[in-house]
């Protein structure tokens, strides 16, 4: 079925393609897909009449790091260092998941991004111990209608008698393949909203062998291979000796990296891998200071993302607030210490923390031909910001305003590929409520079980 025209009239643009810049004006949507942004636009004939007046229009944010399959346990890790997490969470509330839970928690996440401004999210899924979880965990993104990056993980139980323990497992080949095979099938194609990668151990968390297996697996599919490095190496060199294999390339993502070392990073850097900051979680549990400034001084892309569902907020207007606000305490206490005073200017603007919010993000996820700016040629994901609400007006610069003023109920309308999600403040459709009826009872299940295990 042809889509219909849209004509977004009248709105401050932010278009975060250096080129186009700033504009009043207009966006014209023709299949799904932005065909032109100008000071003024003439409706077509039929076309549906967005009116943007008083409103900033953005790209929607790329959230390049979120654990869906935590929604239902919001709260939980609040109080968590680094050790209680991966103890309560990894080898405690996981072990009950259910598929249904995964797939309520999968679809109640994505339903939450849409809600806050984000069109894609890269979901980081590693509970996932049979074919019918890893389903269910594609089954909600798909019924959300969001964009995502699915990126296939592990689970991290204890060891049962006999069995190897995580480190020593690598990606399941025949599991990728099948979903190679089945929903992902088309996975890469123009404006399809799923696309598949890979979450692997890497050498944080597993053993060398492992982690070159799974290396070899993202080379051989050309997928997206990310993994969390939060902490000493548990196969230490491992970077090194991968490329020495020359296997070390641009499809791998770190996740935080604050520890890492200067000769490895810089090695990642040419190498083109990306880089993922989760800045509030990092701060919360111990990791050190986040990466973004040791990036930046490399001109190395920063990207950003929420990170652990049941420990902190999802909306990437917080998380983009959080993590460039933090770099400039950051870079002022390493002025103040080497000078006795504080520096003349802020290190980091915030039209770079946009950056890497929306364009960097959808280049991490392998998806900024199709998304991240307002370019025409690329899917309609726009977000409009109503900039006439009390904590926004008047606006003076819409970057800014984005940034440090914005939030998530400002966010009056989402699209993702041409498609309404969210319209006057309200999410479009009617499956919220037994969405959240049935996430509230697997909440409620799985705390059950794990205070009952623990007992």
């Amino acid at each position: 079925m042809q889509m219909t025209d849209m004509i977004i009239k009248g709105g401050a643009i932010v278009t975060m393609d250096d080129a186009l810049g700033e504009l009043a004006g207009d966006i014209l949507v023709r299949g799904g897909r932005i065909e032109r942004v100008a000071p003024q636009i003439d409706a077509p004939d039929g076309a549906e009449i967005i009116d943007a007046t008083g409103m900033i229009v953005m790209p929607g944010f790329v959230n390049a790091h979120a654990h869906l399959w935590q929604t239902g346990l919001r709260g939980i890790a609040a109080d968590w260092a680094i050790a209680e997490y991966l103890r309560a969470m990894h080898a405690g509330l996981a072990t009950f998941f259910r598929p249904a839970d995964i797939h309520v928690a999968n679809l109640a996440g994505a339903i939450n991004q849409l809600y806050c401004g984000t069109t894609t999210v890269v979901d980081w899924s590693h509970n996932n111990p049979t074919p019918e979880h890893t389903d269910a965990a594609v089954q909600g993104l798909d019924e959300s209608g969001i964009r995502a990056l699915f990126l296939h993980g592990s689970p991290k139980p204890d060891p049962k008698p006999g069995q190897k323990h995580f480190s020593e497992i690598p990606m399941p080949r025949s599991e990728i393949e099948r979903l190679r095979k089945g929903r992902f099938s088309s996975s890469g194609s123009k404006g399809e909203l799923l696309t598949l990668g890979l979450a692997i151990l890497g050498p944080g968390f597993g053993v060398y062998d492992v982690f070159r297996e799974d290396a070899k697996l993202a080379h051989e599919l050309d997928m997206i291979a990310s993994m969390h490095v939060s902490g000493p190496m548990l196969a230490p060199g491992g970077f090194q000796r991968l490329d020495g294999e020359g296997l070390l390339d641009r499809r791998f993502n770190i996740v935080h990296g604050n520890s890492m070392d200067d000769d490895t990073l810089e090695l990642l850097c040419r190498r083109g891998a990306s880089f993922t900051v989760t800045a509030e979680i990092e701060m919360q549990m111990s990791f050190g200071r986040p990466l973004t400034g040791r990036l930046r001084k490399l001109g190395a892309p920063v990207t950003i993302g929420s990170d652990v569902e049941s420990g902190v907020s999802g909306d990437m207007f917080t998380v983009t607030r959080m993590t460039l606000q933090g770099q400039r305490f950051v870079d002022a206490l390493d002025v103040i210490e080497a000078t006795g005073k504080g520096p003349a200017s802020v290190s980091t603007t915030c039209r770079e923390a946009l950056r890497w919010a929306t364009i960097d993000g959808a280049r991490m996820a392998g998806l900024e031909q199709e998304t991240g700016s307002l370019t025409p040629g690329k899917q309609a994901d726009i977000v409009l910001l109503s900039a006439t609400d009390p904590n926004l007006f008047p606006v003076v610069d819409p970057v800014a305003s984005i940034v440090l003023q914005a939030g998530p109920g400002n966010v009056d309308t989402v699209i993702v590929g041409g498609n309404v999600r969210k319209r006057g403040g309200k999410l479009v459709g009617d499956q919220l409520e037994a969405c959240q009826a049935k996430l509230a009872m697997s909440s409620l299940r799985i705390m059950e079980k794990f205070r009952a295990a623990a007992h």
